[in-house]
């Protein structure tokens, strides 16, 4: 008999002291909330994620490194903070479906403590964030001119860009920086990616010439314009 094979088994012994692994992970109250809470697409920081599952930032982070080390959770990096979201959609597919057996509510909607005024738009380095600058990040990928969205890497698609060069990007001067072409940054407000790079770093430049927004003299505030809503409706939100 192969002793390789799927059905031999050690095969088989080894996928169950997987899935028990996994099912230990996730049994555990605080860890349970914890993905639970993760379950709307939002990543949190490990002192929300001890509020949620109601245990001291000490015992939080020992959950954490265990959901981590089970690669249900993943750790972003984004400056001086760190978020935990779902390690991948196959995470929460599992996850929503141990919801439905467990007749488990769905969590409340993420409410982030962001001033209303920098969550609708802001710059994030030399990029545009809040609110605005998700619904670009999305609309860009609904559209179908930037690939890459599984590894945050992102690349125009041949479609993306002749239809940014026609809005005004210069897309190979931006090609030509010596920076990261395009990628995936957390919004700090919404918790999901806004566009970052040098492209993001090129629409916002574009988006002050054509007036769609206004920069505030002296912080990070931007004001989308009447302009931004009579134009580009579709990449404005």
């Amino acid at each position: 008999m192969d002793m390789s094979s799927p059905s031999s088994p050690s095969s088989s012994s080894n996928a169950d002291f997987h899935l028990a692994r996994l099912a230990g992970a996730i049994a555990e109250p605080a860890r349970a909330r914890m993905l639970s809470c993760l379950m709307d697409g939002h990543a949190r920081t490990a002192t929300e994620l001890a509020a949620v599952a109601e245990v001291a930032a000490s015992t939080a982070s020992a959950h954490l490194a265990r959901l981590k080390e089970e690669r249900l959770v993943e750790l972003l990096v984004q400056g001086k903070h760190r978020y935990f979201r779902l390690a991948n959609d196959h995470v929460a597919a599992a996850l929503e479906s141990l919801m439905v057996v467990a007749g488990t509510p769905r969590t409340a909607a993420f409410s982030p403590s962001t001033p209303s005024r920098l969550r609708t738009a802001r710059t994030c380095y030399d990029h545009m964030a809040g609110t605005a600058g998700v619904a670009l990040h999305d609309r860009l990928h609904a559209e179908g001119w930037l690939s890459g969205l599984a590894s945050g890497s992102y690349e125009l698609t041949p479609g993306g860009a002749i239809a940014l060069e026609s809005l005004g990007v210069d897309v190979d001067a931006v090609r030509r920086s010596r920076r990261r072409f395009a990628c995936a940054c957390l919004d700090w407000s919404e918790r999901r990616p806004h566009l970052g790079g040098a492209l993001g770093a090129a629409w916002l430049q574009l988006s002050l010439r054509r007036g769609w927004v206004r920069q505030a003299l002296d912080g990070r505030e931007l004001t989308l314009t009447p302009k931004a809503q009579r134009e580009m409706p579709e990449l404005f939100g």
